[in-house]
């Protein structure tokens, strides 16, 4: 049993990297297959004019990032790119609206993706902001497996980061995504000029809920032309590790994802965050208005670190190894 006591956090994240990296490896293998990587795909379904002053976020109304907003989705145009997402390897769908949250007449259009997805195999996962009591319990009923709202750093830099809501706003809201039933996805960014004792305390939060996300996405800011924090010094890799291999280590039975910043990352520094524990990445081109690497590169990193996708029921492997894309053309 870990204590996730401040002095003992601490001390993991700050351990020998060699010893670090050993012991998120063992806890690792201990509850998951260590080379096997979920995978998920990420769409906006309503792009920019968020209320919201995340200082990271391109997609904020308040910063002039060149970003049009957009009315959301039609259901129908979700579901042919759920259907894609599905053939090209996804087994979780992830659906993200750039709202403070969904008002009523959004949520018929939200239920019919999640349905639609979900009719499909797939995991489904939305992420649309702050929810309701009722909300909440209209997305259980739909069929919503995760529901996504990151804390983003700790309470003591969150100010530094958003003052639109608060850092108890964050918590209410996974609060009533756990009392509808719904696995919670929920993780941070690091990069954001916070200390590594608020990247401590972030995984401390999240790791001392009664009950720890499923789910934690790790990102790397990636600095958005526009925002506050698009002149902001890239973290030192090594720091990644370390965050990914604590969280590992506090969250042993979570999927660990290594999320935003892939697209900046070499292939020896995604293979280290794997080692370290991280077992679940986005494919694709985009996250959302971010880069990412697409399919073919993904495909070529998991044959070099003999990588296999986690299958959900009959969803196909993904990304498949080049070796195996190359036989299948010959064939």
């Amino acid at each position: 049993m870990i204590d996730n006591s401040k002095p003992d956090a601490a001390a993991i994240y700050n351990a020998p990297f060699m010893e670090l990296l050993y012991r998120a490896q063992t806890v690792h293998r201990s509850h998951f297959e260590p080379s096997t990587i979920q995978c998920s795909k990420l769409l906006s379904i309503k792009t920019g004019g968020c209320p919201e002053d995340c200082s990271y976020c391109s997609q904020s109304a308040r910063y002039d990032s060149e970003l049009s907003a957009s009315k959301m989705m039609e259901v129908q145009k979700v579901l042919n790119e759920a259907r894609k997402a599905k053939a090209a390897g996804a087994t979780r769908y992830c659906m993200g609206a750039a709202w403070r949250s969904p008002k009523e007449r959004d949520m018929p259009g939200v239920l019919a993706m999640v349905r639609g997805v979900k009719a499909m195999g797939l995991e489904t996962c939305m992420t649309l902001g702050m929810l309701s009591d009722d909300q909440a319990a209209q997305l259980r009923e739909a069929g919503l497996d995760y529901y996504n709202h990151n804390i983003d750093t700790s309470e003591r830099y969150y100010s530094e980061v958003i003052t639109s809501r608060t850092f108890a706003d964050r918590l209410d809201t996974l609060d009533r995504v756990r009392a509808a039933g719904i696995n919670v996805c929920s993780g941070g960014i690091v990069g954001m000029g916070e200390t590594a004792d608020d990247r401590i305390d972030m995984l401390r939060t999240l790791a001392e809920m009664q009950e720890p996300p499923e789910s934690v996405p790790i990102n790397m800011l990636m600095p958005m032309k526009g925002t506050p924090m698009a002149d902001m010094a890239p973290l030192d890799p090594i720091e990644m590790v370390r965050t990914i291999a604590t969280a590992r280590i506090l969250m042993p039975r979570a999927y660990v994802r290594l999320s935003a910043g892939r697209s900046e990352m070499s292939d020896e520094l995604q293979a280290m965050c794997f080692f370290a524990g991280a077992n679940s990445i986005f494919v694709g081109d985009t996250l959302l208005t971010a880069d990412n690497p697409g399919e073919d590169k993904d495909a070529l990193l998991f044959n070099k670190l003999n990588l296999r996708a986690e299958a959900v029921e009959a969803a196909p492997a993904c990304p498949k190894p080049a070796v195996e894309q190359t036989q299948e053309r010959a064939a």
